[in-house]
């Protein structure tokens, strides 16, 4: 089975790095030429996963014609914003060729304007394909290094291809279970980067672990509301991809979203802090798309609205705190997921 990895910034490099150390066939393909040669030549990608060499058995494809020639699985490791042009161009260099047997989302976030899915944008451009999605708390250079993990592959269609490639995937270091709720682990996967910008803003405002708790339990309990009036299942939010990434990239000192949301609780202006990144904060348009998504399906998801008003109207952390704390108070009521 061949995999062909579109996209080479830290998180694509890592994977193709962990199939290639799984004995698999696999092409990486860089959105740049110039970006291709570099890595090439050097076997290295300095520019996103500095330090960590690449073996010969990574392919590193001069363009997708080349990476996708015999490709079974394709993984598409560019930013949610870019996901349906990106399926578009596969589609062009596939030609009139047998496509791939499972196309694979590794982006988290909402389309803009749409508000669809990643999965469902790729679906748009390549209609006809099997398409799902690969999500859970996996920091990319920790993947590079061979340290175990655990994701989610989500599809619904042909189980007999999922679970091949569930099993050619996994590996000593990476453990992946599946799933057919593919809405839940797309929104799960979307949902946590708010809230991690969000956990960000607690650290940059030096509230001390207590209100950081307590905002995380209070987001899960928005994510489950949120991604089960989207029609997504409950249970799933509680797994990999939802519960388990929200952990990670709300603390993980490595989280580029948890780092954004510190910097603007310190009081940087966001304008300042995304000038010129070579990385995307995929929780920063994830918030807007998701916050006219809950404004049109009459949502209730005040975390994520004060998220909201401070990347976008101007909103200081310290009053969309202060708004939370004196809301209405309520009963709080624990969800049961399954009876003895």
């Amino acid at each position: 089975m061949k995999f062909c990895v579109v996209g080479a910034g830290a998180w694509g490099t890592a994977f193709s790095l962990h199939l290639a150390r799984g004995g698999r066939a696999v092409a990486l393909v860089p959105r740049r030429p110039e970006q291709a040669a570099l890595i090439a030549s050097a076997r290295e990608n300095r520019e996103y996963l500095p330090g960590v060499a690449l073996p010969p058995s990574v392919e590193i494809a001069a363009g997708l014609a080349e990476g996708l020639s015999g490709a079974d699985v394709i993984l598409l490791a560019c930013p949610a914003q870019t996901m349906r042009q990106t399926a578009a161009n596969v589609r062009d260099a596939v030609g009139g060729d047998a496509g791939p047997r499972l196309i694979i989302s590794l982006a988290k976030g909402l389309e803009l304007g749409s508000h669809m899915r990643p999965s469902q944008a790729v679906a748009e451009a390549l209609p006809g394909a099997l398409v799902g999605a690969l999500s859970g708390p996996t920091n990319a250079a920790e993947v590079a290094r061979g340290l175990p993990a655990a994701m989610v592959l989500a599809a619904k269609g042909d189980e007999t291809v999922v679970h091949e490639v569930q099993a050619a995937i996994s590996g000593p270091t990476l453990r992946v279970y599946s799933t057919d709720d593919l809405p839940g682990v797309e929104y799960g996967g979307s949902l946590k980067n708010i809230y991690a910008i969000a956990a960000g803003c607690c650290d940059g405002l030096g509230l001390g672990d207590n209100a950081k708790a307590a905002l995380m339990t209070r987001a899960l309990t928005e994510m489950v509301r949120v991604g089960v009036s989207l029609g997504s299942r409950r249970e799933t939010f509680y797994g990999l991809s939802g519960f388990g990434d929200l952990v990670a990239t709300s603390h993980g000192l490595w989280s580029r979203n948890r780092e954004f949301g510190q910097r603007i609780g310190e009081g940087r202006h966001i304008a300042e802090l995304l000038a010129g990144r070579r990385t995307v904060v995929e929780g920063y348009e994830t918030t807007r798309s998701f916050a006219g998504l809950c404004a049109e399906r009459r949502i209730d998801a005040p975390i994520l609205v004060e998220m909201n008003a401070i990347l976008f109207q101007g909103r200081r952390p310290a009053d969309a705190i202060s708004s939370l704390m004196m809301r209405e108070l309520k009963r709080e009521t624990i969800p049961v997921l399954a009876q003895a």
